[in-house]
């Protein structure tokens, strides 16, 4: 979020040692994947001049391949989270502390579920 505070202030004002940016989400694609699309789509645009529908096609198969692989990587995501909750056992814990713990790990779930939700959301 954009701290309006902080960048009015001096320049080269560092934070301080407690105050630490949180990390990003992980991303969806390996950056070395993301990278190979992303230099297809940058031939496309480069030759397009010359070659337009050799241009057109290359970035058609660029987002095609964009595309499936993002569609493999939330397969993949879906399955581990769905690992993670799924085989717990139905039955109610009587120890209070495996409860918290069952709970917790549902809720985590959740949060993770909701959290690349609302990142597919926002494509």
């Amino acid at each position: 979020m954009y701290d309006q505070t902080r960048a009015q202030g001096p320049a080269g004002q560092n934070r301080t040692p407690t105050e630490r940016r949180a990390p990003g989400p992980e991303p969806l694609l390996p950056s070395a994947e993301r990278e190979k699309v992303l230099q297809r789509l940058r031939h496309a645009l480069n030759t397009f001049a010359d070659t337009p529908r050799d241009a057109l096609e290359e970035a058609e198969s660029a987002y095609d391949e964009a595309t499936a692989q993002l569609v493999t990587a939330l397969a993949a995501r879906r399955d581990l989270l769905r690992a993670a909750w799924a085989d717990q056992d139905t039955a109610v814990p009587t120890d209070p502390a495996d409860l918290t713990s069952q709970s917790d790990e549902l809720r985590h779930a959740l949060r993770q579920y909701r959290e690349i939700t609302q990142r597919l959301l926002q494509l």
